[in-house]
């Protein structure tokens, strides 16, 4: 029942995440109020780091801002790495 909880939100806040790329990236060609870095950051820590990502290259938005390029994967990274160490600590 967890794993299944834990699923559909991984794949709910990745699509967030994904979302708000494309959003904010329309939202810049336009020049309108913008979503917040900090949000966008904060969706990738919660789990949506992969939609972020890609949001990031398909719509080709924050790939020129170092915090952005670095950042994302980096929280991606630090992820996987809880995730396996949560993993193996419990076998």
């Amino acid at each position: 029942m967890l794993l299944k909880l834990l699923s559909i939100w991984l794949i709910v806040i990745n699509l967030v995440g994904f979302i708000q790329m494309y959003v904010d990236k329309r939202r810049a060609k336009k020049d309108k109020w913008r979503i917040p870095e900090k949000q966008l950051f904060l969706v990738a820590l919660i789990g949506g780091s992969v939609g972020s990502i890609l949001g990031m290259q398909m719509f080709r938005h924050k790939t020129k801002h170092k915090s952005f390029v670095i950042g994302m994967p980096a929280i991606l990274i630090l992820q996987i790495v809880v995730v396996a160490v949560i993993r193996y600590s419990l076998y």
